[in-house]
């Protein structure tokens, strides 16, 4: 299980794609603030039928879309 895990559960029963999430949405879902390991951890997220579309530094928002694909 990793720190992000319930940014994914949260991501996954989402309806809405494309999700945008500010980075303190995010850290408020995970408990810490969103940082640089994020980068890795996002490969996690196909797993669960997602994937990130675009990260906007300036806007502080992540964008999340649904993969077409099954979780697993």
């Amino acid at each position: 299980m990793s720190k992000y895990s319930p940014l994914w559960d949260y991501i996954e029963k989402s309806e809405t794609s494309p999700l945008t999430m500010t980075f303190e949405e995010i850290g408020e879902i995970v408990g810490v603030p969103l940082d640089h390991a994020f980068l890795q951890y996002k490969k996690e997220l196909p797993g669960y039928g997602w994937q990130v579309k675009k990260i906007s530094m300036k806007s502080q928002v992540v964008i999340f879309e649904r993969t077409g694909e099954e979780p697993s």
